[in-house]
């Protein structure tokens, strides 16, 4: 007798973890034997509208919790409120979250509730301290100790996990789902070309830039002005930078840098564009997570406006320097990847440690494994990722 197919709910609602789900969403389609089912609680709203669109996604249930000014308590508790129905109509054999999300951790919660098996992706990123990044770094240690299978992107991350009592043989390094998401879509023959981009000149080069993260809200002032220094460096490059519309953001960049000679500022663009802009740029300057693993894929240098990172693969391998929030800083480390081609060679050239582009594949090849007795993938081995 045929076994039913296997019923695995994916549940995002953010802007980073719908990219990054969106492969998973695709890989479990794409298997026989498997009925994927999609939850989507619309933690933002836009954001996620515009990425299921571009990724063909159409949501089985929609929670619809987004509201004006929402806390971090709002955020949890409509989702745990929000998914009681959805699973109890569903009825899913393993629910799957992402990374480090509020909506990730409630969701979690809400599956355990039910006695319905988590799997958790992207698990086993840490940092040193739990309020940085923040609230993410206590999501993802959370969402960890809910989840019964933890896919990790690293060896590292797997270490992590093994260090925190988590059974090895509920572990299984997959590399991360972003890099799928950033080489599928950077492949496309429809990338878009990012807004004002033809106000660029070509042939001087391009600094990527994004800047929103909490805990540099106090800093933003400084690294604006950092950004200002660049910008005069003798090697005249120009600065992209999609502004972020929060009022710790927003604002400090206009003033300091709206009239600044080489450095455009626009309104947040979509995830098609911004993979465009990457593609386009010279390296990158970010305080994001993701970037420091998505950049890489095609040569780009990325300077990490943060003290701390959970991803230090990148920087045992060279794709990432953490340069902190410091003016001074900041513009050396940018002068220096303009003016030393060697330095700029060795972080455009290192092994992206991050994926090789079958990250979503060896998820849903392992809950084949540990549900229905398919033979279990052979995990990822950094040095194979796909770059360039």
């Amino acid at each position: 007798m045929r076994a039913n197919p296997l019923r695995v709910m994916t549940v995002f609602g953010t802007r980073p973890d719908t990219i990054k789900m969106a492969p998973v969403v695709h890989a479990l389609a794409a298997r026989d034997g498997v009925s994927g089912i999609v939850c989507v609680t619309a933690q933002h709203r836009k954001m996620l509208d515009d990425l299921l669109e571009l990724f063909s996604i159409v949501p089985d249930y929609d929670l619809d919790i987004m509201t004006e000014d929402q806390t971090l308590t709002d955020v949890t508790t409509r989702v745990l409120v929000g998914m009681q129905d959805a699973l109890d109509t569903a009825r899913p054999d393993v629910v799957l979250v992402h990374g480090d999300t509020t909506t990730s951790t409630a969701a979690a919660l809400a599956a355990f509730y039910r006695h319905v098996p988590v799997g958790h992706v992207e698990a086993g990123l840490r940092t040193s301290d739990r309020w940085m990044p923040f609230p993410e770094e206590m999501n993802r240690r959370l969402t960890g100790t809910i989840a019964s299978y933890h896919f990790a992107p690293t060896p590292l991350a797997a270490e992590h996990l093994t260090q925190e009592h988590v059974d090895s043989n509920d572990v299984i390094v997959t590399g991360n789902t972003v890099i799928d998401a950033f080489l599928e879509t950077s492949a496309r023959s429809d990338l878009p070309v990012p807004p004002r981009w033809n106000e660029l000149d070509p042939t001087r080069p391009i600094i990527a830039v994004t800047a929103h993260r909490r805990e540099n809200h106090a800093h933003m002032r400084e690294m604006c002005e950092a950004m200002r220094d660049v910008a005069e460096l003798p090697e005249r490059p120009q600065l992209y930078w999609p502004v972020h519309p929060s009022p710790h953001v927003a604002p400090v960049a206009r003033e300091i840098l709206a009239k600044t000679p080489g450095v455009v500022l626009v309104e947040p663009i979509d995830y098609a564009c911004m993979v465009s802009a990457i593609k386009r740029c010279t390296f990158v300057l970010t305080d994001s997570g993701g970037l420091q693993e998505e950049a890489p894929c095609l040569g780009k240098p990325v300077l990490v406006m943060r003290d701390e990172t959970e991803r230090p693969e990148g920087l045992d391998t060279g794709t990432l320097e953490l340069v902190g929030h410091r003016r001074e800083r900041i513009a050396a480390s940018a002068r220096r990847l303009l003016e030393d081609a060697a330095a700029f060679e060795r972080m455009a050239r290192a092994v992206n440690p991050y994926g090789d582009g079958h990250a979503s594949e060896r998820i849903v090849s392992w809950l084949l494994a540990r549900f229905r007795g398919a033979a279990y993938p052979q995990p990822f081995a950094p040095g194979s990722t796909s770059r360039r």
